[in-house]
Formats: C-alpha cells, sequence, structure tokens
C-alpha cells in the first residue's frame, strides 16, 4: 500500500485547514451557499435531501485495519454508525454536519485518507481491479499506475476545471473486474510480441443518461508513454468538450459527435507534441511506486489445507460461503475471499462500525492489512491462509457479513436513491430488499446461477443498471415511481450496454416482473452450466419481452 510522502501529508493537512477556514465562512455567512458550493464539491462536501454527505477518496481500492478503524469511529462519532461503499470504490458518509467536516477530514489525515476530487469537474478517484496482486490472471498489478494516475492527476493545473467529470480505471488482467469499458479512460495492461508491459486504451465509455462503451484508441501503448498519452487525451477533452451544456460535456459525446477516428487523431498529434518534451515514465520512478505494492511475505505451503477440508466436509454453511465468496490465489495455499456487504433485508453497500472493526480485526490478523473495496460495493481480502479460511469465515458469521451469494441475484448493486440522493426521483434501496426478499432462498439463488442485477435511482446510473444483466432504472412518472428494464448489460470485458425492454413497471409490480425475467430464463436455458447472459444472448430479448408484456397485449 503506498504510504504517503512529505509532500503528500503537507498537501492534504494544508488542503484541511484551507477548508476549514472556508466553512467557517460559509456558516458565518460570509459566503453564500452558491459561492461555497464550488469549494465545497472539491473536498468530497454534498448537499443531498436530508443532511451533507461527505463521499471518502478510497484510491484504487486500497483500505488496511487503521483506515477501517478510522472509518469505523468517524462513523460513530460524526455520522449514524454506518458508511456506504459505492460503484467508484469510495466510502460515503450520508449524514455529517458541515461544521464537523473539518475535523472530519483532519482525522482522515491521520490514517493518509482524503476527499480531495470525489467531486467537481476533474480527475476522479481512479479505480482498478480489487484482487490485484493476488488473481491468477493477473498480467500485471494495476495498483502502482493508478497510484502514478494519481499522483499526475491530483490538483493538474490544466485540469482541475475541465468540462465535467472524468474517470479512469486499470485492469491487470485479461477478464476485466474494474469495468474499464464505461470509463472517461479504460487502461487494460497487455504485453507486446515482445513481452514488453503496455496499455490497451478505451476512451469514451461512460453511463448516465447517454451511456456507451468505450472506443478502443490504442492496441498497444507502452508503459513509458503512460501518462503522456493520458495528458493527450484530457487536453484534447479539455480544448474541444462542450461546456454549454452539462448533459454533453463528457468525452464520450466528443467521441460520439466527432468521430473516434477524429479524436484519435487529434490525440496522437497532441501527444507528438508532449513526447517531443520528453513526458515520459522514469524508470526508476515505476520501480519506487512499485515497490509499495510489492507481494506481502506469504508462506510456502502445500495447495491443499487440512483445516480448510474438514470445514468443508463438516459444515455445510462454510461449504457454501467458500463456493460463491472464495476465489484462486495466485500463490499456493492461499486464498481470495469476498465480503458481501448485501445481506438479504440490508441496504447494499452499507457496513456499520461494528463490522468494519471486525473487518479491520481479520486484516490485521489473518490477512497482511490488506482490504479493498470493489466496485461492486463489496470488500475483499486478498491474501488469505487456506489453513486461516474457517476462523474468518466465523468471524464474518458471527458479524453478520458471511452471505454467501456474490455474483448471485441478491448480491445487488444499489445507488443510495430517493432515501438520500437529491438528484434522484425514485428509491432504488427498498426494490433492492424486495428483491432480495423474494430470492432470498440460498437453493434458489444457487440454482439461477451468476446474474449481476443493478438498480439507478435517476439516469445519473450510480448503480450502473446500463450494464446490469438485468438492469432497473428508477423514473418519475407524474410524482409516482416507475422502474424500467434493461437486459443483457455486461461490465467486463465483453462489456455491453443492456437494451430496455419495453414499458417501465409500478414499484407494487418491479419485483413480480424480475421474477417473471428469471423464470423466462430458467425455462429457456440449455441446462444449469448456461447463465443468465450466456442464455440471453443466445435468445435475444424477445422471449422476455413477451413474458413482460403478454397479459397487456
Amino acid at each position: 500500500m503506498y504510504r504517503y510522502d512529505e509532500f503528500d501529508r503537507r498537501f492534504v493537512t494544508g488542503r484541511v485547514e484551507q477548508f476549514r477556514d472556508q466553512v467557517a465562512r460559509r456558516l458565518s455567512g460570509e459566503l453564500t451557499e452558491e459561492q461555497f458550493r464550488p469549494l465545497r464539491l472539491m473536498n468530497g462536501v454534498y448537499l443531498q435531501l436530508h443532511s451533507y454527505m461527505l463521499r471518502i477518496a478510497i484510491p484504487y481500492g486500497g483500505l488496511n485495519a487503521a483506515r477501517l478503524r478510522k472509518l469505523a469511529d468517524i462513523a460513530m462519532k460524526y455520522d449514524r454508525g454506518f458508511g456506504h461503499f459505492t460503484t467508484r470504490q469510495n466510502l460515503q458518509f450520508h449524514w455529517v454536519q458541515l461544521k464537523d467536516v473539518p475535523d472530519i477530514l483532519s482525522e482522515l489525515a491521520e490514517v493518509e485518507m482524503h476527499a480531495i476530487q470525489t467531486s467537481g469537474n476533474c480527475i476522479r478517484n481512479v479505480s482498478a481491479d480489487h484482487f490485484a496482486g493476488a488473481a491468477v490472471d493477473e498480467i500485471a498489478d494495476p495498483r502502482p499506475y493508478a497510484e502514478i494516475l494519481r499522483q499526475w492527476s491530483s490538483l493538474h493545473p490544466e485540469f482541475t476545471y475541465l468540462p465535467r467529470k472524468f474517470k479512469i480505471a486499470v485492469s491487470g488482467s485479461a477478464h476485466d473486474r474494474a469495468a474499464i469499458q464505461v470509463h472517461d479512460i479504460g487502461l487494460q495492461i497487455v504485453r507486446d510480441g515482445a513481452g514488453g508491459l503496455g496499455f490497451t486504451v478505451y476512451v469514451g465509455g461512460g453511463l448516465g443518461r447517454t451511456p456507451f462503451i468505450g472506443r478502443k484508441v490504442r492496441d498497444f501503448l507502452p508503459e513509458a508513454e503512460l501518462l503522456g498519452y493520458c495528458e493527450a487525451i484530457l487536453r484534447v477533452y479539455n480544448m474541444f468538450g462542450r461546456r454549454d451544456n452539462k448533459y454533453k460535456a463528457r468525452i464520450k459525446i466528443l467521441i460520439h459527435e466527432a468521430g473516434v477516428d477524429e479524436i484519435r487523431r487529434l490525440v496522437e498529434e497532441e501527444y507528438a507534441q508532449i513526447r517531443g518534451g520528453r513526458l515520459t515514465l522514469p524508470k526508476a520512478e515505476l520501480e519506487r511506486i512499485a515497490a509499495y505494492f510489492a507481494a506481502p511475505d506469504l508462506a510456502d505451503l502445500p495447495e491443499r489445507s487440512q483445516a480448510h477440508e474438514q470445514a468443508l466436509a463438516a459444515d455445510p454453511a462454510y461449504r457454501a460461503w467458500v463456493e460463491r465468496n472464495v476465489f484462486p490465489h495466485r500463490r499456493p495455499g492461499h486464498a481470495i475471499a469476498t465480503i458481501t456487504l448485501k445481506a438479504v433485508g440490508h441496504v447494499p453497500g452499507d457496513i456499520t462500525a461494528e463490522q468494519m472493526r471486525v473487518v479491520a480485526d481479520i486484516a490485521e490478523r489473518y490477512g497482511h492489512d490488506d482490504v479493498r473495496v470493489s466496485h461492486e460495493q463489496n470488500l475483499v481480502l486478498p491474501h488469505l491462509r487456506k489453513d486461516d479460511l474457517p476462523q474468518v469465515f466465523a468471524m464474518l458469521q458471527q458479524a453478520g457479513l458471511a452471505s454467501p451469494h456474490a455474483g448471485l441475484i441478491t448480491d445487488i448493486i444499489a445507488c443510495p436513491g430517493l432515501d438520500y440522493c437529491s438528484l434522484a426521483n425514485a428509491r432504488s434501496i427498498p426494490v433492492a430488499q424486495r428483491i432480495q426478499e423474494r430470492f432470498a432462498d440460498l437453493r434458489r439463488q444457487r440454482d439461477i446461477g451468476e446474474l449481476k442485477l443493478k438498480i439507478s435511482g435517476c439516469i445519473n446510473a450510480c448503480g450502473h443498471h446500463h450494464v446490469g444483466h438485468i438492469g432497473i432504472l428508477g423514473v418519475d412518472r407524474k410524482g409516482e415511481e416507475f422502474y424500467q428494464i434493461t437486459l443483457g448489460g455486461s461490465g467486463d470485458e465483453n462489456a455491453a450496454i443492456g437494451s430496455i425492454v419495453g414499458r417501465g413497471f409500478s414499484s407494487d409490480d418491479i419485483v413480480d416482473a424480475v421474477e417473471k425475467i428469471v423464470d423466462t430464463y430458467l425455462a429457456l436455458r440449455l441446462g444449469p452450466e448456461e447463465s443468465f447472459i450466456e442464455a440471453f444472448r443466445r435468445l435475444g430479448e424477445a422471449p422476455f419481452r413477451e413474458a413482460l408484456y403478454a397479459e397487456a397485449a
């Protein structure tokens, strides 16, 4: 994990004191809300329906025990005892008081955390694969590159006031667990024919009002040219991105209107000038940053574990958890475990202070002090000994964190929706909870198999509904909440935007509609081995639309 140097500490603590003064002037009335708004947004402070919300940056999803315990302390001292993990690998506190925010930021700085650039028209929190440094299929660890991009983009003088917000994601494996193709810049680590490291570069992905899958602009960008090429993309966007209409200001719209070939030409021209100025990534600096992410000192262990295998044989609950939530590790005798924050009836992505402390204890005792946040609103323990898995499970189970449903229909991604957000026009949390309750039977979930269900409470798509196998979008219709369904979306290496299947459903009818979709899949699949998304791609939307709207016809 990256550790702050003296510059980082001065930078973050200086920003805290600067914002403390700005908050004092707002509270005294010296600043109006209109004047204060851009200042608070630069520090991750939103004004939501019922209170201020603070969004905390978790670069590339990296946490440790000290940071988790600090988040738990803040939740108890300044909020209502819980936090909410987002699809951007951030954490949000939804009930903070403005007067307390400078003190919260000061406490965060003690554990090398901040809220800088978690909002505003700037380069946001850089995200990455939550299995980084542990995955069997990893080509290279994406975190050093994400950290370099974070340092480069923090208060970059050219990119502090972009036409609109800008998001970057990095994947280190062929299987994309970071949803890079729905980011403004998506970077896929690859090797060229000679074995050299570099990146396939995608530009112009994004969801929201007008969803697009990113367009490939470079098959192979050499590792040393990462910053120069990203700077060229940002400069082109800064020059030509629209500023007259915020709904058309994202780089995806620029590419859509100008064409990917023209944008590629402009980027390459800009990059040729930058390259002439020698903006390259020094090997020594890359090695220095990479050293912060060196693999922990993992023991040499046999692949098989007697304690693990005995627990599998004796405990059905443990066996179910391992089958869905535990993944292969690159080192023998080790494993990766996903902690789903989606227990049936709970709010997706929420975690209590007590649960944070349990995860911190586990990470410190068994997990080499390493915890990750995934873009699917879950936590990950990337470095566990198989010998320790039964004890880890027992601790998670006692804390209510051992739901064995990672990737199943109840592992729902959902934004806070109209329960919190001033932009939302429909509730997403109650719908997610009702769907979870309808499909609560674990045997039924396992029979259905992998199914990514995602819900957003408005067109901004913070719940990533566009790339859900089943996506649900809440809309307002004359003061009533209705829910539009999309099918066939995907956020992995086969990224796709889901298709709208027809008119929306009322709040009363949406859960029945989801059940009809699932029942149609079960009736038409070739067998249990054919997943929902595979069946949809084979069948198309017609049979699902017919099942949903047959009675109305």
